[in-house]
């Protein structure tokens, strides 16, 4: 009788980089419906490992894990203006949590930055959840 491998090819694998981890965030972004990209405007995406300190301490937070990522920006009504001196609207992804949160459920990771995306921006702009589902039900 044969021996089944179980490990698949993760025996020799690491969880992904920050790099890595945008690349992919960038990749999920750039699947996302065009009118959903077109109302975010040029947002810029980033990955830490953990937010800072400043931003715990102003969301209350008792744990970084907390925290999968965090939109920063203003609304439509609220455009930025280059003149200014203020930059695009920006998300950070947390990878630290992130990688916890995919750890602990059963959902792919490319699925759950793909869905911290969408909630980090469509939050902002005032979409409902019903409206966050349809968009990530329509990604591609």
């Amino acid at each position: 009788m044969a021996r089944i491998d179980r490990t698949g090819d993760w025996a020799g694998r690491h969880s992904p980089s920050l790099e890595e981890l945008e690349l992919l965030a960038q990749q999920a972004y750039a699947h996302l419906p065009l009118p959903f990209r077109e109302l975010s405007g040029q947002v810029l995406i980033s990955v830490a490992e953990f937010p800072q300190e400043e931003i715990m301490d102003h969301l209350a937070m008792e744990t970084p894990f907390d925290l999968l990522g965090l939109f920063e920006g203003r609304g439509i009504a609220e455009r930025w203006n280059p003149q200014t001196g203020e930059g695009p609207n920006r998300v950070t992804l947390y990878r630290r949590a992130i990688l916890d949160y995919w750890a602990e459920n059963e959902e792919t990771l490319g699925d759950i930055i793909t869905h911290v995306l969408i909630h980090e921006i469509g939050h902002h702009f005032g979409l409902s959840d019903d409206d966050m589902m349809r968009i990530e039900a329509s990604a591609d």
